[in-house]
């Protein structure tokens, strides 16, 4: 049963989704793929000065983070790059409440294939749409106005409660990690990633890999002449796709052993050659492997390297063994503590609402609260809209989830004060 002073907060969140919705397709409006995160985080320091919100940058270049034991190594120059993060009550009593999205997006080429420009938001049938409305920048207006619904409603926020916006969950995990670095870390996180109404349990691991394979070029007057390292290349899939079923045939820990394949290998890129009438010289595969819980990265690198070793040996061709690299993702999975104080408050709130338990949800991908188990062990779930087609053409997020998500938060917000009240410690 909900109290009166939760009813109001109910009636504030339903207030104020048209503005949630206004902030959500400005984050889309701003195009945020790698490297080009400003505009959207201009749109949120806006934002949280129009909500009274604190902001603060946090640096991913910040003095020690490059020799961080969990940081992914990356090709880039981090200078200028950052987090926003809104924090309130900083240095009060009581349990720290983290909620955290990102701000980075996956590119939406080929444009083309989209019904409309991918950074213009468009609405449709109770469903907005755009690159990242969904995946996850719905998320991140639901979170940030549900702040503002509570203060609206005449709650006062008096625990400590930070907002994070963070960027390069897409490719490394190191925004969220630079911000737990700089100490804005916590004792229960929430993440509205776009898995819908339900708990999330857990997610593998994930590792990305870069192989590059040098062939003999030539001109196509002769093609025997060369050797086509792009035709080479693609005689490796085969072996992926073996490693991929022998790290699904391993003996799995419950609860992944109810699902049939959790641990995706995808090739995602593939590149090579530099001219249409040479046999090319050069061929450039990207992929990602997923893993299970208690596996090391480390040792998922080896089994890469020894795949790709193996292939090339069964050639005996002479060629040169191509070289492999690991960039991205090197991120551990886990379990989520689905006994913590937290996440029986967020299944009492979310019954609350909709008169039923939810469910739970166990992941085949990655998410930032990797960053926040292996920098602390610290709580937390994904709970957030329902959204479609994320990574693919015509990304969108179901707008009565956004109200959802924005309302069963606000009503956590409020109810985590006397949880932490009762408990007199961590959630």
């Amino acid at each position: 049963m909900l109290t009166s002073t939760e009813k109001r907060i109910v009636e504030r969140c339903e207030a104020l989704l048209d503005e949630t919705l206004a902030l959500t397709r400005d984050l889309v409006r701003g195009y945020s793929v790698l490297g080009q995160e400003h505009g959207a985080l201009d749109t949120m320091e806006r934002w949280f000065e129009r909500l009274d919100l604190p902001s603060t940058r946090v640096p991913l270049d910040a003095p020690g983070f490059a020799g961080h034991p969990h940081r992914a190594p990356t090709e880039w120059d981090n200078t200028g790059r950052y987090n926003l993060v809104a924090q309130l009550n900083a240095g009060a009593a009581g349990p720290h409440l983290v909620f955290n999205g990102h701000l980075d997006v996956v590119p939406a080429e080929p444009t083309d294939m989209w019904t409309r420009p991918p950074w213009e938001p468009w609405e449709k049938d109770g469903w907005l749409y755009g690159r990242g409305a969904g995946d996850m920048k719905a998320g991140i207006a639901a979170m940030t106005l549900a702040v503002h619904a509570v203060r609206e409603a005449g709650v006062t926020i008096d625990f400590p409660l930070t907002l994070q916006t963070v960027i390069e969950e897409e490719c490394t995990g190191n925004g969220a990690l630079a911000c737990l670095h700089q100490g804005y870390s916590g004792d229960f996180v929430l993440i509205p990633e776009p898995f819908g109404a339900q708990i999330y349990a857990g997610q593998v691991g994930v590792l990305w890999f870069r192989m590059r394979l040098d062939g003999v070029p030539a001109h196509v007057l002769d093609t025997r002449a060369g050797n086509n390292a792009i035709e080479a290349i693609l005689a490796y899939l085969p072996a992926f796709k073996a490693l991929e079923a022998e790290i699904n045939g391993l003996t799995r820990q419950p609860p992944y052993d109810d699902i049939d394949h959790p641990f995706n290998l995808s090739i995602g890129k593939i590149e090579g050659g530099n001219w249409a009438s040479s046999v090319p010289a050069h061929a450039i595969l990207e992929g990602r492997v997923g893993f299970p819980p208690g596996m090391r990265p480390d040792d998922v690198m080896n089994r890469v390297r020894e795949c790709i070793a193996a292939h090339h040996a069964e050639l005996g061709d002479g060629s040169p063994a191509p070289r492999v690299e690991f960039h991205g993702f090197r991120s551990e999975g886990h379990l989520v503590d689905l006994e913590a104080p937290g996440i029986a408050l967020l299944s009492r709130c979310h019954e609350d609402l909709l008169g039923e338990p939810p469910k739970t949800y166990l992941s085949t991908c990655t998410t930032d609260l990797r960053a926040f188990h292996v920098s602390g062990e610290i709580n937390g779930t994904c709970y957030g809209p329902v959204a479609q087609r994320i990574h693919g053409v015509d990304e969108c997020v179901e707008i009565d989830s956004i109200r959802h998500v924005l309302t069963t938060y606000a009503l956590f917000i409020h109810r985590w004060a006397q949880l932490a009240s009762a408990k007199g410690g961590a959630a």
